[in-house]
């Protein structure tokens, strides 16, 4: 198993209708660190205000380098939250990866903290 971390830059952006539900969004990333490169995707996000539950879910395809191994890959996001917890998972889809990131699999976890965003990935590699 390979480990990395960095920060990232996200850009979000609505491309749903007025009062759309659930909520549509691209998301565009910068990401440095052991992972260097940027990212496209799209968002879903939805939610009960009387309760404070929410929901997202994303696909991303991730390009640039990882550890030095240039390529891409997609991740898979999904996220339930409420007043008191979260539970977050973001998968490698598994053999998504191009280039010298094919056979890729593993997983990844974001954190914001006061507005700055960081990354942890864990991941495994086919041996060369």
């Amino acid at each position: 198993m390979h480990h990395g971390s960095g920060a990232f830059e996200v850009d979000v952006k609505p491309v749903s209708g007025e009062g759309e539900s659930p909520a549509r969004m691209a998301l565009n990333k910068t990401f440095t660190g052991d992972l260097t490169g940027t990212s496209t995707g799209q968002m879903m996000a939805g939610g009960n205000e009387a309760t404070g539950a929410r929901v997202y879910v994303a696909l991303e395809t991730i390009t640039g380098s990882l550890n030095g191994k240039q390529g891409s890959f997609i991740v898979t996001h999904r996220g339930t939250m409420t007043k008191d917890s979260q539970d977050l998972s973001i998968v490698i889809v598994p053999d998504s990866g191009t280039d010298e990131l094919s056979g890729i699999s593993g997983t990844m976890d974001i954190q914001n903290v006061e507005g700055k965003h960081s990354y942890t990935i864990d991941y495994s590699l086919p041996e060369s």
